[in-house]
């Protein structure tokens, strides 16, 4: 494998796993957590039923494809990055068990560098098409919309690769911009503008990528002090992260409650998200009482897939409420 590597070429994938398979690994398509914000702006966006038309159906359509080609480009060159100063290699390496290296074709030898760069560079050409596409076809298309989408798409390509802002701190602040971008820019086209309750949800949804990212960091942290990538778990002491994490675990139920006592969301919105707010609590507890990094990495992905659902009924029970 190591041969493969140095002379440019990739290892033989294993045994059925097809190179369609090792593509998407590198794109991280198993991680689909970032795809669901479509589900809160075709839910917001839904009802009255008969008022919503098969074009803004086919904008939500594209949109999606093109955000799942953007973000399968951003990690890909993410990888190529991590690869290539080392820090994939420490994290991903036979001192740390529980990172599968399959889920790395670089570190696995089953790609190239080369081969990564041409399906990233792809990816992102098929992004931006289909983005523009969706923009072309919407009914409605608000300069913030636009520049939303323009900016997400331009720091993604930039995040790991090229200028590495991920390299020069603020990687969680973004991965909540990240979130928040995917929900709002899609009802923007389809609806025209945005609401107080959307924003909430779209923050609320920037939330999930964070709380399972910052676990990760916690993971890596060999790796990216290594490198001198500064997350937050790199730059302080093991307590310091914990306090942060915690902080944002109670920062995202206060986002809901605030929401719901000043009126942005229903009085109710903040007791229909409590399931999540206790198994947000249990995450910390697995990682930080019990030790666990990984399970309470895993555990923040089940949080926020149960967000989504919630919120998802939450915009349901808003429009009921609205056609009475």
């Amino acid at each position: 494998m190591t041969d493969s590597i140095a002379v440019g070429r990739p290892a033989p994938a294993a045994h059925g796993t097809s190179r369609l398979r090792v593509y998407a690994r590198l794109g991280k398509l198993d991680v689909y957590d970032y795809y669901l914000g479509i589900f809160l702006a075709l839910s917001a966006a839904l009802f009255p039923v008969g008022d919503f038309t098969a074009r803004q159906a086919l904008v939500l359509v594209l949109f999606l494809a093109g955000e799942i080609a953007v973000l399968m480009a951003m990690v890909a060159l993410d990888d190529v990055t991590g690869f290539r100063d080392g820090s994939d290699l420490t994290n991903y390496g036979p001192d740390n068990p529980l990172r599968s290296k399959a889920r790395k074709p670089l570190v696995a030898g089953t790609l190239t560098v080369p081969q990564a760069l041409r399906f990233a560079w792809g990816c992102a050409a098929a992004g931006a098409v289909l983005w523009v596409g969706a923009a072309a076809l919407a009914p409605h298309r608000p300069l913030w919309a636009l520049v939303a989408a323009g900016a997400l798409f331009a720091v993604s390509l930039q995040y790991s690769y090229g200028l590495k802002i991920s390299y020069h701190g603020f990687q969680e602040a973004f991965l909540v911009a990240l979130g928040a971008v995917l929900v709002i820019v899609p009802y923007g086209l389809v609806a025209g503008g945005w609401s107080g309750f959307l924003m909430v949800q779209a923050v609320l949804f920037g939330f999930g990528p964070l709380m399972f990212g910052v676990y990760s960091n916690t993971n890596d942290v060999a790796g990216d002090r290594t490198v001198g990538r500064p997350t937050v778990a790199a730059l302080v002491s093991e307590r310091g992260n914990a306090v942060f994490i915690g902080a944002l675990s109670v920062t995202e139920f206060l986002i809901g409650a605030v929401a719901s006592v000043t009126g942005a969301a229903p009085w109710w919105f903040v007791l229909l998200m409590l399931p999540a707010t206790a198994l947000r609590a249990r995450q910390y507890l697995t990682g930080f009482v019990r030790a666990d990094i990984m399970t309470a990495r895993r555990t923040g992905f089940a949080v926020h897939r149960l967000s989504v659902v919630l919120m998802t009924v939450a915009n349901i029970l808003v429009a009921a409420g609205a056609a009475r």
